[in-house]
């Protein structure tokens, strides 16, 4: 046999595994990569600065974000790779205790804005303040992220109309109604019902957030809550960190009749990332991890030990299940069949949650969630809304109430 046949033969028998050892290139993720240079991700909700309140002490140097950070989900290197170019940063502190000072959450939500007041000045390469829509294109043609602040939490502001405007004065351009308990003008989602919905003040609250031109987000607030609020408000509303009740029964997520509303407001559901809310089975289990939980500390002597030592035996005898990217995908599939492509974005919720969903680890990960939108059909137009071009919609929905209310004299 001629030599060059010989060779061709040995390359035809090798080729099945030279192809199996070569890289292997997903053509969806590297088009989810492309239309995310294109549109980059504004994201709805991230707990980094929380993370460097509870982890460090408020210092920023010590979670350095030029620095891998295997600790947290958000580092600049991750942030790039999942093509992020606008961030909501939470200020969240927990709701207060009952017979605590309410006046205690003003000065720790001031702690958690000046925290990421010195992220934009610690990394000026690299972040940028956004206070508006301009701001955010602005920051995006410079190649830095669009840093944004979201107070999550009502009692941040303790029934203080004058403290909301301050907030604002401050860079706050959404505070989300309640957190896991209700506040003396709102009920929560989590909490047990007292006002069915808004109080008279909560209205007012939601008015002075419209004539600022601040986002009202709805996720944590009951479904008397949401209805209230899009009854009142003039302007879009958002949910910056939730997902689709009809698919994950949990009282977090956005009910069907409320999606439907969606279109007629203008606002957006930023689909989130959090395992309990997203897979049925994990929530499931969650009830039933509390209950037992619960049953322990009823046990007459039960202490700490107790309790974590019987909470390790239950754990061994029922292994936890795991969300997926793919359940992910299925919430988004059913907001765009109620409330439709223009009412959806992605709300992460990174670094406020302490287990993740398969495939979505961390903020690198949004090109993976987009190639299965992707192979699920979705449009590179699709892709684009859902990334960032809904929330700005809505953001600048409420730029123009703004507009239209005026300022006016301080009340």
């Amino acid at each position: 046999m001629p030599k060059s046949l010989i060779v061709l033969a040995v390359f035809v028998a090798a080729s099945p595994l030279l192809a199996a050892l070569a890289p292997q290139t997903d053509p969806m993720l590297d088009r989810a990569r492309r239309l995310l240079k294109e549109v980059p991700v504004i994201d709805g909700h991230n707990d980094y600065p929380w993370a460097v309140r509870e982890k460090v002490a408020l210092d920023l140097t010590k979670l350095d974000m030029r620095q891998a950070q295997p600790t947290i989900m958000t580092d600049f290197a991750r942030l790039t790779a999942g093509g992020v170019g606008g961030q909501f940063w939470s200020v969240y502190v927990p709701s207060p205790a009952a017979g605590t000072d309410p006046a205690a959450s003003v000065t720790q939500v001031l702690e958690q804005i000046d925290i990421v007041h010195h992220m934009v000045a610690r990394y000026p390469d690299r972040l940028a303040l956004a206070l508006s829509t301009d701001d955010i294109e602005r920051a995006q043609k410079a190649g830095k992220i669009a840093s944004l602040i979201g107070i999550e939490g009502g009692h941040a502001i303790n029934s203080s109309i004058p403290t909301l405007r301050m907030m604002y004065r401050l860079g706050a351009r959404y505070m989300t109604l309640t957190h896991s308990l209700n506040v003396p003008w709102a009920d929560s989602a989590t909490d047990a019902p007292k006002l069915d919905g808004l109080s008279p003040f909560g209205e007012e609250v939601i008015r002075e957030m419209n004539r600022l031109g601040m986002l009202v987000d709805l996720s944590h607030t009951s479904p008397a809550t949401m209805a209230d609020a899009l009854r009142v408000t003039t302007a879009p509303v958002i949910f910056s960190h939730s997902s689709a009740r009809a698919i994950t029964d949990v009282p977090r997520n956005v009910p069907d009749d409320i999606l439907r509303q969606m279109p007629k407001n203008g606002g957006v559901v930023m689909v989130t990332f959090v395992p309990g809310f997203v897979s049925q089975q994990v929530a499931d289990y969650n009830t039933r991890e509390t209950a037992e939980r619960n049953r322990l500390t009823a046990v007459t002597g039960s202490n700490t030990d107790t309790i974590a030592r019987g909470l390790d035996a239950w754990h061994a005898a029922n292994a936890s299940p795991r969300a997926t990217l793919a359940q992910v995908a299925d919430h988004i599939d059913h907001i765009k069949k109620v409330a439709g492509i223009d009412h959806i974005g992605f709300g992460g919720d990174f670094d406020g949650i302490t287990s993740v969903v398969q495939g979505l680890e961390d903020v690198s990960t949004y090109p993976a969630l987009v190639a299965e939108l992707l192979k699920r059909g979705y449009t590179d137009d699709d892709i684009k809304k859902i990334a960032g071009r809904n929330i700005l919609r809505a953001f600048k929905g409420a730029e123009a109430v703004a507009g239209k209310v005026g300022t006016g004299p301080a009340r």
